[in-house]
């Protein structure tokens, strides 16, 4: 078992990888201090950068004197490290690697979408985009209905790494909803994705630090100097 008098997480409180985070060590019971970089993309820390050189980004878990860096590393290390609260991961081994490609899939794919619908230049862009989210979305709504095993979470019964991973998209997801006047999630065709979030918002070791969308559709309109 990993020491926990020593460990720290950097992050911000809007930052969805972050959440991935905090909800992890929540499962696992581990004390930690949290500080926060409440304008990380325009001020950094000295910690955050002695940290992270790299990428000089959070989140960063630091244990003792080791650093961490990159949410779903984190996360990983987290499970590995702390016996206590339930495995995060699967324990079979091919499960281990089907939750992993799916993690990838959305910090790719699903989140590479969501990033190319805020930087479109043009009404054609932002439609591609939309395009290409909504097929993404679809295809991890597919996802979520193998993986439950008709379940509340993709991990089954209890929350586990994917659920983790996918989490961090509803927020993203509920601001470009707010800016584009599109439902991405939607009954028709998400149906449980739109179930799930609503269980996994509300689980306990996710609602003390997830924001509300109301929350990050105002921290986005700050951010972006939106009315």
């Amino acid at each position: 078992m990993a020491q926990n008098d020593t460990v720290k997480l950097i992050g911000s409180w809007a930052s969805p990888f972050s959440i991935r985070v905090r909800a992890a060590l929540h499962l696992k019971s581990v004390k930690y201090e949290y500080l926060d970089e409440p304008d990380v993309l325009r001020s950094k820390s000295e910690l955050l950068l002695k940290s992270n050189p790299i990428f000089k980004k959070v989140p960063v878990l630091i244990n003792g004197d080791v650093s961490i860096c990159e949410s779903l590393n984190i996360v990983q290390y987290i499970d590995e490290a702390w016996s206590s609260g339930p495995s995060i991961l699967p324990s079979h081994p091919q499960e281990r690697a089907n939750a992993r490609f799916w993690a990838i899939f959305i910090d790719e794919k699903v989140f590479g979408s969501l990033q190319a619908m805020g930087e479109a230049k043009d009404d054609e862009g932002r439609m591609a985009a939309a395009e290409q989210l909504m097929e993404n979305l679809a295809t991890l709504e597919e996802a979520f209905q193998k993986t439950s095993k008709g379940l509340g979470f993709f991990g089954g019964e209890n929350i586990g790494f994917l659920d983790l991973a996918c989490g961090t998209l509803l927020g993203p997801v509920s601001v470009i909803e707010a800016f584009s006047g599109v439902k991405f999630l939607r009954q028709e065709t998400t149906p449980g994705l739109i179930e799930w979030g609503e269980k996994f918002r509300a689980h306990e070791a996710v609602k003390p630090y997830m924001p509300t969308p109301e929350e990050f559709i105002a921290f986005a309109k700050k951010k972006f100097n939106v009315e």
